[in-house]
């Protein structure tokens, strides 16, 4: 079956969980900023966790369904899409997205998932480097996008109890494992309020708020960065690293997010404010083991909701 773009939006790539590896290679894990919300619209049709499917971000697409099968829609919400739960669409229906509501990346899985080439081990786009996903670019008006198919019964008419999905909000506190140069910057990173703005992306989210200055001189030797590393370059505004973060990296290094807390970040949109606040490495394991309960849970859950056709 085709999906055909109608209208593709802000920026609509195909996504998954990335491609873990290749760091040495310099080339990032990349795949899905909510990979939580990725996860869940994956199960809710009954595929792999890591299939590959939709990320939409700010601006929805509108789409053209070539043949019947079943979708989902989680993440940010927009109006008149219906979240967290399996929708059935027919040859020739039509869903366009309308105004964004709260967040900023929806996450669309199809039965069976996008059809998307392997490459360097993962399905994702990588837009740097051109690679992945539909031929390496957000989709466009008018491109005509495959599906993998299969077919899915579902028993009975449900939908996701969201009080198993992370505290999404516009102004989330986000909690942040102290990191190499933490006693350089004082307590500035937990003093105060910062505003997302209009240059984050993929790569990261760049804060505005107050600035964090540096108690000590010097250049610091680059060295790994990673998804959750909070950058201070040198004016002062906060960098937090995102899903196709570079490799090596020679600012300042604040802190870490919380694994179980990027989902918070990953649907900030610009205006949205955030406030961080000290945690333990012991303490962000728990949250991420707790995460994956939920997620363990609603797994068993579908078991006997979602099956091969």
């Amino acid at each position: 079956m085709d999906v055909n773009i109608l209208r593709a939006g802000m920026m609509t790539t195909i996504q998954d969980l990335g491609r873990p590896g290749h760091l040495a290679e310099g080339v990032p894990i990349g795949g899905a900023v909510d990979s939580f919300a990725l996860r869940v619209v994956n199960l809710l049709v009954g595929n792999p966790e890591g299939a590959p499917a939709l990320e939409i971000t700010l601006i929805g697409p509108e789409l053209e369904f070539g043949g019947p099968t079943w979708i989902a829609v989680g993440g940010a919400a927009f109006d008149g899409v219906p979240a967290w739960r399996p929708i059935r669409v027919e040859a020739g229906s039509r869903l366009r997205f309308g105004n964004r509501l709260r967040g900023c990346r929806a996450y669309l899985a199809v039965a069976g998932g996008f059809a998307a080439a392997s490459v360097m081990g993962g399905r994702g786009t990588f837009l740097a480097a051109a690679l992945g996903g539909f031929h390496g670019r957000p989709l466009r008006d008018g491109d005509v996008v495959p599906t993998c198919d299969t077919e899915r019964r579902l028993a009975g008419h449900w939908s996701l109890d969201e009080r198993m999905l992370p505290p999404y909000s516009r102004e989330p506190v986000v909690r942040v494992i102290p990191g190499t140069h933490t006693g350089e910057f004082g307590a500035g990173l937990f003093a105060g309020r910062f505003a997302v703005t209009a240059r984050s992306n993929r790569m990261g989210i760049r804060l505005d708020g107050p600035k964090l200055v540096r108690g000590a001189e010097g250049d610091l030797v680059s060295t790994a960065v990673a998804p959750g590393t909070i950058q201070v370059p040198p004016d002062g505004n906060p960098i937090v690293l995102m899903a196709d973060a570079q490799t090596l990296g020679g600012y300042p290094r604040v802190g870490h997010v919380a694994s179980a807390d990027l989902p918070l970040l990953a649907q900030l949109a610009p205006g949205d404010g955030i406030r961080f606040a000290p945690t333990t490495l012991a303490a962000a394991h728990g949250l991420l083991q707790a995460a994956e309960r939920a997620l363990a849970l609603l797994r068993q859950g579908l078991a006997d909701k979602v099956r091969p056709g």
